[in-house]
């Protein structure tokens, strides 16, 4: 049977340029590999023996880009190796076959958010009428899913962020802080719940899976073994539970040991000096 890998991206396998600074100064920093460019600008990396272990994973495990982006931003990258046939965009919302979004998987997954959670609508009014113009930097719809702020991270009120969380639980929501990025996400609205329908479509049997946020949280209790870099909010948070794995490695050296751990797990790895 095989083994499914469903990854969270940013933060996870590949770093923006700001991200890079978790990693070691810049006279250490490994070799990198630009895997995302937008507008003539090179947006995210990855180092050059991530990219060779990441192909290898390809071609070992039904590998599944599994992330928060929407579907115009997760297809700006380009990762190296065999071109993954599912993707999981929208936190969720879009399960991509083949590059695109399958319409039963996106129809049942909005219809629940209409049962169980209060309306996007609200939530964006919310965050407009309460965020604060001296460190709010943009409000955006994803995909009329959710709702995420950006932010100048040094001027963010600690409590307000507080606050809107608390004001979110009570209306089925949930709030992440990741980097410059305020999210505001549906409970329904899970990475987890499109990563088993990728494994029933597949017939794995083992699942595995990492990230770095409160939004990853429910693909790693869900997968059968999960990892989670030394950075990030469940790093901050301490997060563990059975069959989850803390890291110590922060940055784009995380992003390897992930995928040594991935390969390993799915039968893939080649001995190394670094076990």
């Amino acid at each position: 049977m095989p083994v499914l890998v469903a990854s969270d991206l940013d933060r996870t396998l590949i770093y923006s340029a700001g991200a890079l600074a978790l990693t070691m100064p810049d006279a250490r920093a490994p070799r990198l590999l630009c895997v995302e460019v937008h507008e003539s600008r090179p947006l995210s990396f990855m180092t050059e023996t991530a990219a060779g272990l990441l192909t290898e994973l390809g071609d070992a495990a039904v590998f599944v880009p599994t992330t928060t982006r929407t579907r115009k931003q997760y297809q700006r990258i380009n990762l190296p190796g065999p071109e993954p046939k599912y993707a999981i965009c929208g936190n969720g919302g879009h399960l991509l076959v083949d590059g695109v979004s399958d319409p039963d998987w996106h129809a049942r997954v909005t219809a629940r958010l209409a049962d169980e959670c209060a309306p996007l609508a609200e939530i964006e009014d919310y965050l407009a009428a309460t965020a604060d113009p001296l460190w709010l930097r943009k409000q955006r719809n994803a995909e009329d899913l959710f709702a995420y702020l950006v932010v100048e991270r040094e001027l963010l009120p600690e409590e307000w962020v507080k606050e809107l969380a608390a004001w979110a639980e009570n209306r089925g929501w949930t709030v992440s802080l990741q980097g410059r990025k305020i999210y505001a996400v549906p409970k329904p609205l899970t990475k987890s719940a499109a990563m088993h329908e990728v494994a029933r479509r597949t017939g794995a049997e083992l699942t595995l899976a990492a990230g770095d946020s409160l939004l990853d949280a429910d693909l790693l209790l869900a997968a059968d073994r999960g990892w989670r870099p030394g950075h990030g909010e469940l790093a901050e948070t301490e997060f563990t539970a059975p069959g989850i794995t803390a890291l110590p490695e922060r940055g784009v050296l995380a992003g390897e040991r992930i995928l040594r751990e991935f390969l390993k797990a799915s039968g893939g790895a080649r001995p190394t000096a670094n076990g």
